[in-house]
């Protein structure tokens, strides 16, 4: 017997061994999908709607806008409402560039 014939049966057994663990990893693994517009539309807005709320930032924005006229000696009621307007208008911003980032983000996986 040669030392060619004597590596020919393992040689088999290697090859039988790998076509099996390549098969099992591909059984056991996971499918991978495009995420759709409609699931990136979802986790857009989870994420812009974690961000706080609507209310929350007019009434910072109000609190800030009545110490602020306080300080500078107008009127508080003024500076309330003013405040309570950016403060919205900021929050309002700031959640539409959440969700623009998040979605974009999520198109391009």
């Amino acid at each position: 017997m040669t030392v060619l014939e004597a590596r020919r049966p393992l040689a088999a057994t290697r090859v039988a061994l790998l076509c099996g663990v390549i098969t099992a990893g591909l059984f056991s693994a996971t499918a991978v999908y495009a995420a759709s517009p409609a699931d990136c539309a979802a986790e857009a807005d989870r994420a812009s709607r974690e961000g706080g709320t609507m209310m929350r930032s007019a009434a910072g924005g109000a609190l800030r806008g009545a110490t602020f006229g306080a300080i500078v000696g107008g009127d508080k009621g003024t500076g309330a409402a003013v405040g309570a307007v950016v403060g919205t208008a900021r929050k309002g911003h700031q959640k539409n560039q959440t969700y623009n980032q998040v979605y974009d983000s999520c198109m391009r996986r």
